[in-house]
């Protein structure tokens, strides 16, 4: 719904993480009015840089959990696009049914009936994640996965690998959710990102980020979810954090043509590779290229998820090259301090 002056409005959940409070600056500097939930806009820690953000346009910092029923009527209300990037990320439960798959199904239905009650959202962009599309047995190398793949739930629930109720909660949030919007005449795509890089307003971010810089940084930890994601996906694919909110609002603006699932993914590559190329142009960091003793470590993809789709409807990756990744992530990551210099 426009608003007098014909400015078009938008509503991102979860509007003070990582992916979220990038995609409120991206619209605030395209024009849009956006209303970002959070679950304590008193919380000045959590959601100072987002009040920052309010300098770039008109943002209003809504209340609103995802397990509260009609809690995001309010947010929605009046909005032409509605960002579903709020989700429950609970890796390490030990009950993940309960922590992490009933919350990540439940809050993205409840979000979705907001809309359906709006009645103004032209569409709804819910942000997914790849583990949704490539989780599942895959012998040999050279495989191609697209839109109509789905990671295996038969096989994650018995061999549960490493965070594999995140990777339940995604599949079965986006198959309630296409459910859901067939049901109510919701226009409804869904992003499915892979290892997502890049810098944010965010002043501490968790996971992707730290995983990108750790062999310059020297977090085994973090490094150590670097090479989960290569065992688990057959490779490392990235995909620039500028890159992910371009492509949300690209498909948010593409009503006629855009529908279901896209995989977002500027290309995909290997620890190896990542090391052999980080050695090369941050020498200072002495990152170790020794030879993987181990055998765990990939020399090249087994598995590509492609973004065909994507750029079949007209998107352009701007990052595309592991330097152009770098060059954003690294100044990023010295601003956080990840990184001393």
């Amino acid at each position: 719904m426009l608003t007098a002056d014909g400015v078009k409005t938008a509503c991102v959940t979860g509007g003070n993480g990582y992916i979220a409070s990038a995609l409120v600056k991206l619209l605030l500097e395209k024009g849009y009015a956006v209303k970002a939930t959070v679950r304590n806009p008193d919380d000045t820690e959590k959601n100072s840089h987002l009040k920052e953000l309010q300098a770039l346009g008109p943002l209003e910092i809504l209340r609103a959990d995802l397990d509260q029923e009609g809690s995001f009527d309010e947010a929605v209300a009046g909005c032409d696009y509605a960002f579903l990037v709020a989700a429950p990320v609970n890796l390490t439960s030990e009950n993940p049914e309960k922590d992490q798959i009933e919350p990540s199904v439940g809050g993205t239905l409840n979000v979705m009936r907001s809309c359906a009650k709006a009645g103004t959202v032209r569409r709804v962009v819910l942000t997914s994640a790849a583990s949704s599309v490539c989780i599942r047995p895959l012998e040999g190398d050279g495989h191609v996965l697209d839109e109509e793949s789905w990671s295996d739930l038969e096989w994650v629930t018995a061999e549960k690998p490493p965070s594999w109720g995140y990777v339940v909660s995604k599949v079965l949030s986006e198959k309630e959710a296409l459910r859901l919007a067939q049901e109510h005449g919701i226009s409804l795509v869904i992003a499915c990102p892979v290892l997502t890089v890049g810098a944010s307003p965010v002043p501490k971010v968790y996971t992707s980020v730290p995983a990108s810089l750790s062999m310059l940084s020297g977090d085994e930890a973090a490094l150590g979810m670097l090479k989960g994601i290569e065992k688990t996906f057959g490779g490392v694919p990235i995909v620039d954090l500028d890159d992910l909110c371009r492509a949300e609002v690209f498909l948010a603006e593409t009503e006629t043509t855009a529908s279901g699932r896209y995989i977002c993914s500027s290309f995909t590559t290997t620890i190896v590779e990542i090391a052999r190329f980080l050695a090369r142009k941050y020498p200072q960091y002495s990152v170790n290229v020794g030879n993987d003793s181990s055998g765990e470590l990939l020399e090249k993809p087994r598995v590509c998820l492609s973004s065909a789709k994507l750029v079949e409807e007209g998107f352009e990756f701007r990052y595309k090259t592991l330097d152009e990744i770098y060059q954003d992530v690294v100044e990023y990551g010295k601003a956080l301090g990840i990184l001393p210099y």
